[in-house]
């Protein structure tokens, strides 16, 4: 990859593709294996994580940060004066002080890390010590001062994941303005909407090759399922021979050996001389097979929505005037039928997730009232996962299923298998549960949810810990299904992807009581 002035890369994968490791790589603190990487410039790093580096205080950090800038700042005035003493080459020395100072805007430097600072969120004070700050107050200051000092190069890993909503339009917007080459590892398909022009993309692909689409993540999505396409295509052409060919050979085989038991009265002469022929036939179906070998490796997964169950002109869930003290402020009148869409929206702590619990009849409301119609299957998925037994995922998904057909919920024709989901691979079957990863654990979390054929499906931040091209095959998946689909989520192109759904939004702050 080149990353020139303009360029702004966005490097995608599952967990464990080796993302921040090409972060390290480009930045020169881990030398890679193989190949090499030239550096012209200067380059600023944003880890996951920022380490809290003893008794450094912010600004200290700061100056370091900026120290460019004031060497430069520190040059002109040395140049300045040795040009008003009238020293020998003072006007060379003052002229290229002046260019360097000018191409760092040195002067301006503080003012736009302590802008940075503000519009971040982060915190300001010069005197406090990095120790005493949180991993996400750390990783802002980090982050600001990288956006305020101006370096020729950007390297961001994950640069969202401690951001609000106002500093996620900055980061955005001061993305988009630099003048210098970005290189961001992210899962934030709005940052990658909004920022990138060119995706680098480590997922398995056909050769095992990294894959490069430009025109943005526009272009990344459509690249990406075009070649998906063909990969399919040319593996299940390659299996569909191979059968052929299989069933071939076995067919020759079969008249092989029953080419030496001729009917009655066939002469030995007969026998001897049609041998050969169908020997030779043997052979030629079984180089046809060995040249026809299925060369493709297996496509990746692609989540396969079951079908849900519709109860049109039911009223499946109503709420009237619900609250839970210190949890949900608004009073929600909400009316859910098959078929219907809600977006569940609003500031961290307004009361979404207790929305959600309320409505899936796991918590009681300390105001207002929920019925659920007779029979309605209602699922809730959970914000994170509540862990599992032990077993593998099978066993565990199993265990599931047979709690539901026993319990009356399912019919056994209505169980389905876990694998028929596409949502974990064979490999992933093959590990306890409990050792599953994150996004591992939120895909088998999906599963069991699904398993139930609800009627209702309620989401609580969906998207959490899931790939990039799941999260699409969900939303469009989301958008078809003939149940009553209810979501809450602060993922920018999800909500984007949903705009035409119905919207309800929560207020963080309690609702004003009526004077007495």
């Amino acid at each position: 990859m080149t990353v020139s002035p303009g360029s702004r890369w966005g490097v995608v994968g599952e967990n464990g593709r080796g993302k921040s490791t090409l972060i390290q790589v480009l930045a020169g603190t881990l030398t890679p294996d193989e190949g090499r990487v030239q550096r012209i410039g200067t380059v600023g790093v944003a880890d996951q994580e920022m380490a809290s580096h003893g008794n450094r205080t912010i600004g200290q950090f700061i100056d370091e940060q900026i120290a460019d800038a004031r060497a430069a700042l520190a040059a002109l005035d040395e140049g300045a004066a040795a040009l008003a003493e009238g020293s020998p080459g003072a006007e060379h020395e003052y002229t290229a002080a002046l260019e360097a100072a000018e191409a760092l805007d040195a002067w301006d430097a503080d003012r736009r890390i302590d802008l940075a600072l503000d519009r971040l969120d982060a915190v300001a004070d010069r005197s406090r010590l990095l120790a005493e700050l949180s991993v996400g107050q750390r990783y802002r200051v980090r982050l600001a001062c990288l956006l305020g000092a101006e370096v020729d190069f950007l390297l961001l890993d994950e640069p969202t994941n401690h951001l609000d909503a106002a500093g996620l339009d900055f980061l955005t917007a001061k993305l988009r303005e630099h003048a210098g080459g970005v290189v961001v590892v992210s899962h934030d398909r709005a940052l990658l909407s909004d920022v990138v022009t060119t995706i680098l993309d480590l997922d398995q692909s056909r050769d095992g090759l990294p894959r490069v689409y430009g025109d943005g993540f526009d272009g990344y999505r459509q690249g990406r399922e075009a070649e998906l396409q063909r990969w399919e295509s040319e593996y299940e052409r390659q299996q569909s021979d191979h059968a052929r060919l299989t069933h071939d050979l076995a067919e020759a085989r079969n008249r092989l050996s029953s080419g030496w038991r001729p009917d009655k009265g066939t002469g030995k002469h007969q026998r001897q001389s049609r041998a050969p022929g169908i020997v030779r036939s043997v052979n030629r179906r079984r180089d046809e097979l060995q040249q026809h070998a299925i060369t493709a490796p297996v496509p990746p997964l692609r989540f396969r929505m079951p079908e849900l169950p519709a109860h049109p002109g039911v009223a499946l869930v109503t709420a009237d005037g619900v609250r839970v003290a210190d949890r949900l402020h608004d009073a929600v009148d909400v009316g859910l039928a098959s078929g219907s869409r809600l977006v569940v929206t609003g500031p961290n702590g307004s009361g979404k997730t207790t929305l959600l619990s309320v409505l899936s009849g796991r918590l009681e409301p300390t105001n207002g009232t929920v019925r659920q119609a007779r029979n309605a299957r209602v699922g809730l998925l959970p914000q994170e996962s509540v862990g599992f037994a032990r077993g593998g995922p099978e066993d565990v998904f199993g265990s599931h299923m047979g709690r539901l057909v026993s319990s009356g919920t399912l019919k056994e024709d209505e169980a389905i298998p876990l694998s028929q989901l596409g949502l974990l691979s064979a490999a992933d079957l093959d590990k306890p549960a409990r050792e599953l990863s994150m996004g591992q654990q939120r895909r088998l979390d999906l599963a069991m949810v699904l398993a139930s054929r609800p009627h209702v499906l309620l989401l609580d931040e969906p998207t959490n810990h899931l790939s990039i091209a799941l999260v699409d095959e969900l939303t469009d998946a989301f958008g078809a299904t003939e149940a009553c689909v209810v979501l809450a989520s602060h993922d920018r192109q999800l909500l984007r992807d949903t705009e035409d759904w119905p919207r309800l939004q929560l207020s963080s702050v309690p609702a004003p009581r009526s004077p007495a």
